[in-house]
């Protein structure tokens, strides 16, 4: 191994978790470590299920699905009237023949 070109490894590296607090000791190059989730809280481990969101992507995938779905029922009710519209329109023929 050459000298002087490796990192410091710290024996005492404080792991700490976002979600539930936790802490525990390891072995790393860093002093201190916070993670997202851990063997704690992580679902996998409990059992539960639950969504892990940090960036709100399921609040924003539910939202495009909401916004979808009202898209959808407007296009429905609007094609409904257009049908109902061109069921009742007459012809100009039919327009003249009346006056």
């Amino acid at each position: 191994m050459k000298a002087a070109i490796h990192p410091t490894y710290f024996d005492d590296t404080k792991v700490t978790c976002r979600s539930c607090g936790k802490s525990f000791v390891t072995g790393s190059t860093k002093q201190q470590i916070t993670v997202e989730v851990c063997s704690q809280c992580h679902p996998f481990f409990t059992g539960e299920h639950r969504f892990l969101d940090t960036k709100g992507r399921v609040e924003d995938f539910q939202r495009k699905q909401q916004a979808a779905q009202e898209y959808k029922q407007k296009a429905s009710i609007k094609k409904k009237k257009d049908e109902k519209s061109k069921t009742e329109s007459k012809s100009l023929k039919e327009l003249l023949s009346e006056v």
